[in-house]
């Protein structure tokens, strides 16, 4: 999703895109976040969209950098947290190879690095790589794969919401969605979006000197991905991926 799409989403952030901050039923990322906590350090949230963890964060730093694609994300949360002294908000794409942010001892990235181009997410990597200090922390989430995959087999062999999943697609809109599927790359709502699986991402961050300390289930309930989940439905539950991976010294 280039920068025009979310400029044009701003307005309607609250309601059209998933809270993982409220849905985040064991509150993982919010315990990461603590764990690794300090008042004399400056975090970067990468892609912090309206700023919904801004209070999450700015009371535990000692600076805050809100970066966002988006300059009207950044007006709405500059809007709504006025409060917050401490946060320095910053336009800039993670997936723009000459992007330059001074490097932070933690980051933290919510379900930003969506990007369904391959060359994007390569220099969204190489941004997270030089945007944290050696020794420094990345709490990252992406969707994952493999539970959008498990949804479709529990779909499938369930007839769950079965009108809604009966949509015939022309052949060659079949065929491209077939080889994004290949690349971990599915459509949410019409729009592509990548997913990953857990070894792919481990893989990438050791590429991008992150070493991977913990991956943790982003647990959610099956009514955020159905209308009418069956009363026999509960665990396991989807999930997205956080990992939390510290940056290699050069």
């Amino acid at each position: 999703m280039k920068r025009n799409y979310w400029e044009k989403m701003a307005s309607n952030y609250q309601e059209e895109i998933f809270d993982v901050l409220q849905n985040d039923k064991k509150k993982w990322i919010a315990k990461a976040i603590k764990t690794y906590a300090n008042s004399q350090h400056h975090v970067i949230d990468i892609g912090c969209a309206v700023g919904k963890w801004l209070p999450v964060i700015s009371p535990l730093f000692k600076k805050v950098i809100a970066l966002d694609i988006s300059s009207n994300n950044l007006k709405i949360a500059q809007s709504m947290y006025r409060n917050l002294k401490n946060v320095c908000y910053r336009q800039g794409d993670m997936c723009n190879s000459r992007l330059r942010i001074k490097p932070a001892e933690l980051g933290i990235c919510i379900n930003a690095l969506l990007t369904p181009h391959a060359h994007d997410r390569f220099a969204f990597f190489k941004n997270l790589q030089r945007c944290i200090k050696p020794d420094g922390i990345l709490i990252l989430t992406v969707p994952s794969l493999e539970s959008y995959l498990f949804t479709w087999i529990i779909q499938q062999q369930y007839k769950i919401d079965a009108a809604l999943f009966a949509e015939r697609l022309a052949k060659d809109k079949a065929l491209q969605q077939w080889k994004n599927l290949k690349q971990g790359v599915v459509n949410i709502d019409d729009v592509p979006h990548k997913h990953f699986l857990r070894e792919e991402l481990s893989l990438s961050l050791v590429q991008h000197q992150f070493e991977p300390i913990q991956f943790k289930k982003i647990e959610y309930g099956w009514d955020t991905e159905f209308v009418n989940p069956p009363h026999w439905l509960n665990q396991p539950l989807p999930w997205d991926w956080m990992v939390i991976a510290k940056r290699n010294k050069q």
